[in-house]
């Protein structure tokens, strides 16, 4: 998916496109904003803080002399730089205060995935269980305009991926697939993508004169392959910019006679097809909204026909906890998402369609992997990203969100599951 430093070039937003964000949440880019004053706030969380990293297996040093945490001398280390700040922040909204924080400068470390990964292990219980039955009314709620309604989806879609082709490339690698592969240390991580693909496309029996659809284009990598094997593809994605890039590539690779990339919601696609694949799309489908994405699965797939989905999960308790919740990554990077359990998708497979969970497959390790080789990737290449003009703060924004994903894997929070659904055939 990436390409060299030399070949990013700016590339920013289209005009209509950041008039149209503009009154909306933040963009990536932009300034964090200054910390709140609240003192009362800010003391609690002081405390609460302190309690919960007494027994973590970390260090915490305190601008002042301060000393905190349980870990020895080889533990990740947290340096609170501005602390009056850190815990105002805090105090005003825990979830995305945390990260506004590093955002700000307000602290930081010299292993950050690692830190995240300690804090992830024992998310459930940072919060004293007494505390935690007030999270109804001190949590922030995700707003409605954020909703995934046909509309709220577009707006939505195109904060997080229409941000810039470039910015992506800078990352990813030659095939520009954006999801988790089932990656080891040492293994070429091109070669893990095409794997992944595969695997997806043997799941939903791609072959040669397979009419398959897929839904959520990316950047074209998984319809090209599907071309590849004989398959006619129908592929639909909410991204301007996605579409233009996918559009081209499948060009490129002399496949556009079989391949149409359409800018249309999963919702409105109509015909009939032999196989559909999604892969790491129902994220962003909201919780309201699975119901309808798993009927229209059933609704577009022929008798017979099978289906692949892709979908980062996280525990089906903590998804009931938190699935109104507001949170650092819907402001600052991916509005309206929210991961599923593998319950939800059992669930809505019994309920809400005619098919059945034929086969299902996880690489939690793996994805940790990937996001730490994105990670890299993307400190690497800073000099390119920075000249694309897309904001001072989005390297930091990027490297604490792909950390923060990587500790989630890496601690067994998260998980990936590749799902196999085979349509029964009338007789």
């Amino acid at each position: 998916m990436s390409t060299t430093d030399a070949g990013l070039h700016h590339a920013g937003f289209h005009e209509a496109s950041a008039n149209a964000i503009a009154a909306g949440p933040p963009l990536p880019g932009q300034d964090v904003p200054g910390a709140p004053h609240s003192p009362l706030r800010a003391a609690a969380a002081g405390r609460l803080f302190r309690h919960a990293v007494r027994r973590l297996p970390v260090r915490v040093a305190v601008a002042g002399g301060e000393r905190l945490g349980a870990g020895g001398p080889e533990a990740p280390l947290m340096r609170i730089e501005r602390p009056g700040d850190f815990f105002h922040r805090l105090g005003a909204d825990g979830k995305i205060g945390f990260g506004e924080a590093y955002l700000a400068g307000d602290w930081s470390s010299p292993d950050l995935a690692e830190l995240l990964t300690r804090f992830a292990a024992q998310l459930p219980s940072l919060v004293p269980a007494p505390l935690q039955v007030l999270r109804r009314w001190v949590d922030a709620t995700q707003p409605g305009s954020e909703r995934n309604t046909t509309s709220g989806a577009r707006r939505n879609i195109h904060r997080h991926y229409d941000l810039s082709n470039e910015f992506f490339a800078a990352f990813l690698d030659e095939t520009m697939t954006y999801s988790g592969a089932p990656l080891r240390p040492g293994d070429d991580l091109e070669a893990a993508q095409l794997s992944k693909l595969d695997s997806m496309l043997d799941l939903a029996g791609v072959r040669s004169g397979t009419r398959m659809l897929e839904i959520g284009t990316g950047w074209g990598s998984l319809a090209i392959r599907a071309a590849r094997r004989g398959a006619s593809v129908t592929t639909v994605t909410l991204s301007e910019q996605q579409r233009r890039l996918a559009v081209e590539r499948v060009r490129a690779a002399g496949l556009d006679d079989v391949v149409d990339v359409q800018l249309r919601d999963y919702r409105e696609v109509e015909g009939r097809y032999d196989a559909v694949v999604s892969i790491e799309m129902i994220e962003a489908v909201g919780w309201e909204y699975w119901p309808s994405y798993f009927a229209t699965l059933d609704r577009l797939l022929v008798d017979g026909g099978r289906a692949s989905i892709q979908a980062i999960t996280m525990p089906h308790d903590r998804l009931l906890a938190t699935r109104d919740s507001y949170t650092w990554i819907h402001k600052y990077v991916f509005p309206g998402g929210l991961l599923p359990s593998v319950r939800v998708v059992e669930r809505n497979v019994e309920v809400n369609t005619g098919m059945a969970l034929a086969e299902r497959r996880g690489f939690g390790p793996g994805y940790a992997e990937t996001l730490r080789r994105w990670r890299e990737r993307l400190a690497e290449r800073h000099s390119a990203v920075a000249e694309l003009g897309l904001g001072r703060t989005l390297p930091r924004v990027w490297e604490f969100y792909l950390a923060y994903s990587e500790a989630g894997f890496r601690s067994g929070y998260l998980d990936v599951w590749q799902f196999g659904l085979h349509k029964t055939a009338r007789r």
